[in-house]
């Protein structure tokens, strides 16, 4: 079913509620990297451009007690959104009350209004109560009485229910997707729901067992899943190879050999592996083929695995890519990631989407971002989006 988006909407005149992921680091005021406010401007100025008043709410990290607060202020994102939209942006420093009201009141069509951290209210009183992130009730039915339209475009707490998402939703008579909540529908849930065939994911990362749901659904799906990154090793050790000091959830050994024996060739593990003795960027590494050596633990996917791995995503018409190869944040295991997020860049013929953490900085750092058919903002939501899983966040956006 289609979603309604922001672009159904007559906006002249209207006080609409964004809800946007603004959720960036921030450390002492200074935004870190400012991508997730970037990644929303073209949802705040086609509000703006068509006479909506622009009424943003968004968290930013994890607040629990009152010290937390003044460190994760909206103010510096509200000073940066200005600059990036080069014009005055009004920061109303309270999420709810008498001075939030009348700065909404004193909108003029085309402006653009952040009000504080919609976390503050998971501290009242000192106390942690999590009106916002428990989705009180009271506190959505506020926050939906300060607008007429509500837009949700922060796709990175999709699969929250929060008040700031799902409880405005549920007390507006319309709710749209901003521009890039529908890309994500329109690239993730089209990749998961109707992908163009061979259809090929990569999945990497430390554990199986962050990975399950995923792999479980695209079983179903995909032609083909490459798996890398630690989590490699607990297939090894359900395939009874030997693994040395390798990262493994043997808990989950037997859930791996239980994947294994369905999935049959879909599932395909890295046949080479670049070792080192201890979990170190400098210390001495090799690459072995097959069983890892004692004393040795594996940190990245080798060269013949990366040329296995593009033998099957060259014909590939859908790639999705969740999860590191190696150990990317150390120089020398981070060859795995980087050759494949170079190869993807690559694939002109094929809609390719990165996922995560790692995965994303390795295809921004290789400068083939702009290559790629879509980048997730979305880490959780992105993962959970795969697993088939409905994210409560798009599930309360009206159809069309």
């Amino acid at each position: 079913m289609a979603k309604l988006t922001v672009s159904d909407l007559d906006l002249k005149g209207k006080k609409v509620l964004m809800r946007v992921d603004f959720n960036v680091p921030i450390k002492d005021g200074v935004i870190g990297n400012d991508n997730r406010i970037v990644a929303a401007l073209p949802t705040i100025k086609y509000v703006s451009e068509h006479g909506g008043k622009a009424i943003l709410l968004s968290h930013l990290g994890r607040i629990k007690k009152e010290e937390d607060k003044p460190g994760l202020s909206m103010r510096p994102v509200a000073e940066r959104l200005s600059n990036l939209l080069n014009k005055p942006v009004t920061f109303v420093p309270t999420t709810e009350g008498k001075q939030l009201e009348d700065a909404i009141d004193g909108l003029s069509d085309g402006d653009v209004l952040v009000m504080e951290n919609t976390r503050y209210e998971d501290v009242k009183d000192g106390e942690y109560v999590k009106r916002e992130s428990g989705n009180d009730p009271e506190l959505g039915k506020y926050w939906a009485s300060l607008g007429d339209v509500f837009v949700n475009d922060a796709f990175g707490t999709a699969h929250r229910s929060h008040a700031s998402n799902v409880g405005i939703a549920s007390n507006m008579g319309q709710t749209a997707a901003g521009f890039l909540m529908e890309k994500e529908i329109k690239f993730i849930g089209g990749a998961v729901d109707n992908p163009e065939h061979p259809f090929v994911a990569i999945l990497g990362g430390a554990k199986v067992s962050d990975k399950i749901g995923v792999i479980d659904n695209l079983l179903a799906k995909a032609d083909k899943i490459l798996i890398g990154g630690g989590m490699t090793y607990t297939f090894y050790a359900a395939k009874g190879m030997k693994i040395g000091n390798s990262l493994v959830e043997k808990d989950k050994i037997d859930l791996a050999k239980e994947i294994l024996d369905k999935a049959g060739d879909k599932l395909v593990l890295p046949t080479d592996s670049v070792v080192a003795e201890k979990f170190d960027n400098d210390a001495a590494h090799k690459t072995v083929e097959g069983d890892i050596p004692d004393g040795y633990m594996a940190l990245d996917i080798g060269p013949k695995s990366v040329a296995e791995f593009e033998d099957v995503l060259k014909s590939a018409k859908t790639v999705v890519w969740n999860g590191p190869m190696g150990v990317f944040e150390m120089s020398n295991y981070a060859e795995g990631t980087l050759e494949i997020g170079k190869f993807l860049g690559t694939l002109t013929e094929a809609k390719t989407i990165v996922g995560g953490g790692d995965s994303t900085a390795a295809v921004q750092q290789l400068g083939v971002a702009d290559k790629l058919s879509h980048i997730s903002t979305g880490g959780g939501a992105s993962l959970e989006y795969l697993e088939g899983k409905t994210l409560p966040g798009i599930a309360a956006i009206s159809d069309k």
